[in-house]
């Protein structure tokens, strides 16, 4: 699902399209990926920012951003308050950053797209109130989500570790999007 298909920026370039997040859940272990770069129109203005990153108490949830950098960090900030107001409930505390983000004036500005993910759930949180979780344990997001997201599904019948499906299919999203390099930054969580 590539998020600049239904969001026109208002500052006329979209910056937030710029990157690939990938998420893979299997047998107990969920790896959540993503490139390092920054964009800015056709501009490169950054090549290894951290947009996958370990937040909550003892990082065990792992969260993911396609989006404008600043809006990003706001929002793993809002989802470490929820998680801890809900006590580590990462689906509880989705649903509730899902509600707040679509009807907050503020948050509702934010442009960006998350995949956040602990031991149990893989889910992507979007600005329209959405949380997803995937079919098949399998998700991505950014300029070259769908690259990466095809790649990793063709990968799932011939490989079993999820870190070796998000790295092959970053990798592919890098050699086919403008907007992703092969920077990547990778996570991950086991039940």
């Amino acid at each position: 699902m590539d998020g600049n298909s239904h969001h026109n920026s208002a500052h006329g370039l979209t910056p937030w399209h710029g990157t690939t997040i990938i998420g893979v859940k299997r047998g107990g272990k969920t790896v959540v990926a993503g490139d390092g770069q920054v964009s800015m129109g056709n501009t490169v203005m950054k090549p290894n920012a951290r947009k996958v990153r370990r937040i909550g108490e003892g990082g065990k949830v792992v969260a993911g951003f396609a989006g404008a950098t600043a809006d990003a960090f706001t929002l793993f900030d809002r989802l470490e308050r929820k998680l801890e107001q809900y006590r580590g409930q990462l689906m509880r505390a989705a649903v509730e950053l899902a509600k707040d983000w679509r009807t907050d004036k503020y948050l509702r500005n934010l442009e960006a797209l998350m995949i956040v993910a602990d031991a149990e759930v893989l889910l992507v949180i979007t600005g329209n109130g959405d949380v997803l979780e995937p079919e098949g344990g399998i998700t991505a997001i950014g300029s070259g989500g769908n690259y990466a997201l095809s790649a990793a599904r063709a990968l799932v019948d011939y490989e079993e570790d999820p870190e070796v499906i998000a790295r092959k299919a970053m990798q592919v999203a890098a050699d086919i999007c403008v907007f992703t390099n092969a920077n990547v930054t990778l996570e991950s969580v086991e039940s």
